[in-house]
């Protein structure tokens, strides 16, 4: 275990591994493995990334029992349907070889998406106890309030993109208000943070990467970041940013930064 401490939002370990166009079997389960040997305990993957089952297989053969993993995956938007999700769920458990997930997603409010027919099926496994969390992604604070309407349990974390030239504050000020977790993808920009001078900038001053600094800004907004990482550098680099402490100047000088963009932005988006 590394020596940094690990911090945690209502129980879920707020540092993850991303595993997004991780698609090489091999590849994605030596990086999983390697992130919780490093000292990871969140794993964040889902239907459409086509890997659950190479997931499962880097957790298998991690030196950490699948009870100290905080797993995460999400519903496609062609699953969405009642009936869809229960059975392409357990789909994903027999892929991922567990018999629970620590947090499941409705992917995008898309297609096959109603909240009172979806939702009642996630509400179906989190009373069964197939499910501990119920999330959502990609959600914009009214589809957030339409959601919180039609669920029996909590709703308990919206994952959306989210990096120093996505702030998100509109959301992070409704999770806040509602005890809902915001998990932000894409943290640091699909790199874009490396070419950044004001993230380069406090990098050099506190001695760390751009991308250490990026995930400690995140960290200092109440998010819970999952960068995407493959190779052992980069998921060891990623998980030094527990030891970078930003001070009120640096988050202001990030804060500052006049560039907002979107890396995601499908067509069938809410926002388009």
């Amino acid at each position: 275990m590394s020596q940094f401490d690990y911090p945690r939002h209502s129980g879920m370990p707020a540092l993850g591994i991303g595993t997004w166009q991780n698609e090489d079997p091999e590849q994605c389960a030596e990086s999983v493995r390697t992130a919780l040997d490093v000292g990871y305990r969140h794993v964040d993957t889902a239907q459409i990334y086509g890997n659950e089952d190479a997931v499962g297989d880097g957790i298998e053969q991690a030196d950490v029992d699948r009870d100290d993993v905080f797993l995460a995956t999400k519903i496609w938007t062609s699953e969405l349907s009642h009936d869809d999700v229960l059975e392409s769920f357990e789909e994903s458990l027999d892929k991922l070889g567990t018999d629970y997930v620590d947090l499941l997603y409705v992917h995008w409010p898309a297609n096959e998406y109603d909240a009172e027919d979806t939702l009642s099926a996630f509400d179906e496994l989190y009373d069964d106890g197939k499910i501990e969390h119920i999330g959502v992604s990609n959600f914009e604070p009214r589809h957030l309030d339409e959601a919180r309407e039609a669920l029996d349990a909590p709703l308990f974390a919206n994952q959306v993109e989210l990096h120093p030239f996505l702030p998100q504050a509109e959301l992070r000020e409704y999770t806040e208000a509602h005890d809902i977790e915001l998990v932000g993808y894409s943290p640091l920009a699909r790199g874009e943070v490396f070419d950044d001078d004001t993230i380069t900038e406090v990098a050099e001053k506190h001695d760390a990467s751009a991308a250490q600094v990026a995930l400690a800004w995140a960290r200092e907004k109440g998010v819970t970041a999952i960068p995407k990482a493959t190779s052992e550098a980069h998921i060891r680099d990623n998980w030094g940013s527990l030891g970078v402490d930003l001070d009120p100047e640096d988050i202001e000088k990030i804060d500052g930064i006049d560039r907002r963009e979107r890396e995601v932005d499908p067509d069938f988006a809410p926002w388009n």
